[in-house]
């Protein structure tokens, strides 16, 4: 007897990955005013993977549901120090830059498009 699974799509909600995105670049933020790093070290090989995967033209929910699917594959970019102690926080600043590129987010939130 074959059982069948159905597969569900679930998504991120947008309000929790900006909790985390906002940390990260508020600590992002910290450590290149301390002069402890520069940022685009992590920021820029993940915002080009995130190119890559969502393309050119994206939701800020669609983001989201890429960041609720998991991040652990930034650590495995070229250039990027899996080691790294703020490394997650990293991650997640680099989703709040790619974000400002979504095409439903302006100004510090998310605006209506119309159909």
């Amino acid at each position: 007897m074959a059982v069948r699974v159905a597969s569900v799509s679930v998504t991120y909600p947008l309000e929790n990955a900006l909790f985390q995105w906002e940390a990260g670049i508020a600590r992002l933020r910290e450590l290149e005013a301390a002069g402890m790093l520069r940022g685009d070290q992590v920021t820029v090989p993940v915002r080009e993977e995130l190119r890559r995967r969502l393309g050119a033209t994206f939701t800020a929910d669609q983001l989201a549901d890429l960041y609720g699917a998991g991040t652990d594959w930034a650590s495995q970019l070229p250039g990027v120090d899996p080691g790294m102690s703020d490394l997650q926080d990293l991650v997640d600043a680099a989703f709040w830059l790619q974000l400002q590129a979504a095409g439903d987010f302006a100004g510090g939130r998310r605006v209506q498009l119309d159909a």
